[in-house]
C-alpha cells in the first residue's frame, strides 16, 4: 500500500535487495478500481478449531465467540494482499493471517477498503484490525497528522510483522534518468495516496523547490493499480510503492514486460498489524501468534514461497517503527 505510512521523514537510509523470486501465478490487473470501503471478502481464512489452538486463551472472550477477526485490508496491493483468477483474497498478508490463526482458534476474515479509510475503520469498529502493508511509525502510533504535525486521532498499536523498503519504477525502456530520488525533479510522479511513497514523494517535491530545481509533479491515486494505470498512459514517468509491490509488477505485469525498477531501494521500514489503542488483550494475543509462527518456520515458509525472504523478521515487536 510501499511502506505505507503517513510518516514525515528527513533523510533516506538505502537498503540494497535483490528481486526475489515471486511465484505468484497471474498477470497483475492495471483497471482502475473503484471505492470498495463497503465490500466484503467472500472468502476467509481457514484455521484449525479453537480447542487445538494454543494461542486461543490469549483472545479477548468477544472473539474467542465469535471464532472471527474482522481485518481491514486495501486488497489491490499484489503480493501483499490481492484477488486471485478465483476471486478469492491472496498474497503474503492472508497467508501470514491463517497461521497466525491456527495458533489462535480463529478466522481472520479480510473485507475489502481503500487504504486511507483503514485507521478510521478501526476507529469505528468497523474492523478489529487493518492489515495491509502499513508501516509502523510514530505519527500512526501518536495519531498524527504528518502533514500538517496536528493530532487527529487517538492512534493505534502496531504487531510488527515484515519489513520493506521503496522502490522507484518506470514503464519498461524509458527509464527516464531516474537512477536516485533526486533525479525526479521535473518529472510526474504517480503514487497510491497516503502511502509511505506518497510521503517521500512530497518530501521530495519540498526538495526540488529547495534546490531550485524543476518542480516534481504529484499525481495521488485510490490504488497502487490507478497509478500504474496512469504511468502506461504515459500520464506519468514514474511510480513509487513498496519494493515487494514494485518487484511483483515488474515481473508479472504484461508478462513481465511493461515495467522496470529504477534505483535501489530506500526508508525500509516495518509492516504492523493495526489495532485500536484500547484492545491491548488482542495486540499482545496476535504478537504472541505471530511470534509463534516464526518460531515454528511456517513464517520463514511464507516469505519464502513469496519470494520476499529479504523482508523477514526474527521478533515481532509492539510499536517498533519510528
Amino acid at each position: 500500500m510501499t511502506a505505507r505510512s503517513i510518516r514525515r521523514t528527513t533523510a533516506a537510509r538505502t537498503r540494497l535487495a535483490a528481486v526475489g523470486t515471486l511465484a505468484v501465478t497471474g498477470a497483475l490487473l492495471l483497471t482502475a478500481c473503484g471505492d470498495q470501503t463497503k465490500e466484503k471478502d467472500s472468502g476467509s481464512t481457514d484455521t484449525a478449531s479453537t480447542s487445538a489452538a494454543p494461542l486461543a486463551d490469549k483472545l479477548p472472550k468477544a472473539i474467542r465467540d465469535k471464532g472471527v477477526i474482522k481485518v481491514g485490508s486495501d486488497i489491490a496491493y499484489a503480493p501483499v494482499e490481492f484477488k486471485d483468477s478465483s476471486g478469492n483474497t491472496a498474497g503474503i498478508d492472508p497467508d501470514i493471517a491463517a497461521a497466525m490463526g491456527k495458533q489462535l482458534g480463529v478466522k481472520f476474515e479480510f473485507q475489502n477498503a481503500t487504504f486511507d479509510t483503514l485507521i478510521g475503520g478501526l476507529a469505528s469498529k468497523r474492523y478489529d484490525i487493518a492489515m495491509s502493508a502499513m508501516t509502523d511509525t510514530k505519527d500512526r502510533q501518536e495519531g498524527i497528522d504528518g502533514d500538517t504535525g496536528k493530532k487527529v486521532g487517538a492512534g493505534v498499536d502496531f504487531v510488527d510483522y515484515f519489513t520493506a523498503g521503496v522502490s522507484l519504477y518506470t514503464n519498461a525502456g524509458d527509464p527516464q534518468g531516474i537512477k536516485t530520488w533526486d533525479d525526479l525533479c521535473g518529472k510526474t510522479m504517480a503514487v497510491q495516496r497516503n502511502t509511505f511513497s506518497h510521503d517521500l514523494a512530497k518530501d521530495q517535491a519540498a526538495k526540488c523547490k529547495k534546490d531550485g530545481k524543476a518542480a516534481l509533479k504529484i499525481e495521488d491515486f485510490a490504488t497502487n493499480p490507478e497509478a500504474e494505470t496512469r504511468m502506461r498512459s504515459k500520464g506519468a514517468d514514474v511510480v513509487s510503492a513498496d519494493f515487494p509491490i514494485a518487484a511483483y509488477s515488474v515481473k508479472n505485469a504484461g508478462g513481465g514486460k511493461y515495467f522496470e525498477i529504477v534505483g535501489d531501494q530506500v526508508e525500509a521500514g516495518p509492516y504492523g498489524i493495526a489495532v485500536a489503542k484500547d484492545n491491548t488483550e488482542l495486540r499482545d494475543a496476535l504478537q504472541a501468534a505471530v511470534q509463534a509462527i516464526i518460531d515454528n518456520g511456517e513464517y520463514k515458509k511464507i516469505v519464502e514461497k513469496w519470494g520476499v525472504a529479504d523482508g523477514a523478521i526474527t521478533e515481532s515487536k509492539i510499536n517498533g517503527g519510528s
